[in-house]
């Protein structure tokens, strides 16, 4: 059966004051100037970066990554990626065995599980950020065992380990994207794995843009001045205004444009009262908006898509631009064509918001979920 909505309809162009009509995928969009005081109509949010929320986590498995996923649901997020945490390596598989169990039941009620973001443990022991110390060396074997089980889809990857343009490769090939983060690698070794997941027809990115990683400096551009270097490559960034500040923020906006998207990097506690948490087995303090471990260390975030949307446009970026850090830039980087827009023949994901950009109703291929 055809729905239609009316409001303000967010497309990659602009505003456009109409009607959508869709089934599970959008039929038609037409332009009414008399429909601009409905509500918002937004592409599905597309987080490839998120640890847990609502008191669950992927590292819990199926019970935990279901609970996370419904929780950012209520955000606006309509195809999640699942992110592991460095943790011992039977932890972390079997984690993302959950993740592939939780994609392969298709629950109705759930965002799209698009596969897992593997995000540890081929890091360095140098630049762990909140990440527990059980990092190793990507060789050839684990990397086999992790293809094997077709559910990574996104790979953190630190350039400097002996085995990383090896891993970085085969990762690449496989379709994997590949991302430089909690590294202390050289500008020349960051360029060196990105040539090479290049050449082998790969996808690369940025971790969380400026954390875990070196500043940009003149003689030494480190992992930014990568980041900003390379035009093919995307970042992630997390625009909770606490790991970055704005002014950072719009710096990767106006070198990236749209290669910069925005994530959460959220943990359990996003969504819970303040107060104590964990992540990866850690102790985390959850206060004033921020979640640290005892060392002050920030530990993830407790940011929603829906809360990143509202600080972008607080922070001089318009609605059409902060929707595609969203939806469209996500979507093109880890190659989904069916969906990140609102575009005829594209899958109905949309996301409704009142006039002060809070969730009204949340629509995953067609179907109402929220409101």
């Amino acid at each position: 059966m055809t729905k239609r909505i009316n409001g303000s309809i967010v497309t990659t162009n602009g505003l456009l004051a109409g009607v959508i009509e869709f089934s599970e995928n959008i039929e038609a969009i037409t332009a009414n100037p008399d429909m601009s005081n409905g509500p918002y109509i937004l592409p599905g949010f597309i987080d490839v970066h998120v640890h847990g929320g609502g008191g669950g986590d992927t590292m819990d498995g199926v019970g935990g990554i279901e609970t996370m996923a419904k929780f950012h649901l209520k955000h606006g997020t309509t195809s999640i990626y699942p992110t592991t945490i460095t943790n011992p390596w039977q932890k972390i598989m079997a984690a993302l065995k959950a993740v592939k169990e939780v994609q392969k039941s298709n629950d109705q009620e759930l965002p799209s599980i698009m596969g897992a973001h593997l995000e540890g443990p081929f890091i360095s022991p140098n630049r762990l950020g909140a990440q527990p110390p059980f990092t190793i060396e990507p060789v050839a074997d684990l990397v086999k065992e992790v293809l094997g089980l077709d559910v990574v889809r996104l790979l953190t990857i630190a350039p400097e380990l002996d085995t990383a343009m090896e891993a970085a490769k085969s990762f690449a090939k496989a379709g994997v994207r590949v991302s430089v983060g909690h590294s202390v690698a050289s500008y020349e070794e960051v360029q060196l794995l990105l040539d090479a997941v290049a050449a082998v027809g790969g996808a690369s990115s940025f971790t969380h843009l400026y954390n875990a990683m070196g500043g940009l400096m003149g003689r030494r551009p480190a992992i930014v001045g990568a980041a900003f270097a390379n035009r093919e490559s995307y970042a992630e960034l997390i625009f909770d205004t606490h790991h970055v500040h704005s002014a950072a923020m719009m710096a990767a906006f106006n070198v990236k444009r749209e290669k910069l998207l925005f994530i959460t990097d959220a943990i359990r506690a996003t969504g819970l009262k303040e107060g104590k948490s964990e992540l990866g087995g850690q102790a985390v303090l959850v206060k004033d908006g921020m979640a640290k471990l005892s060392d002050g260390t920030l530990a993830g975030s407790v940011l929603t898509m829906d809360a990143a949307l509202r600080n972008g446009l607080e922070h001089n970026l318009t609605l059409t631009q902060v929707s595609k850090m969203l939806s469209s830039v996500p979507a093109r980087y880890m190659g989904l064509k069916d969906r990140g827009e609102l575009k005829e023949g594209l899958r109905a994901d949309l996301v409704l918001m009142d006039k002060d950009f809070k969730i009204l109703e949340v629509y995953v291929g067609g179907r109402r979920i929220i409101g």
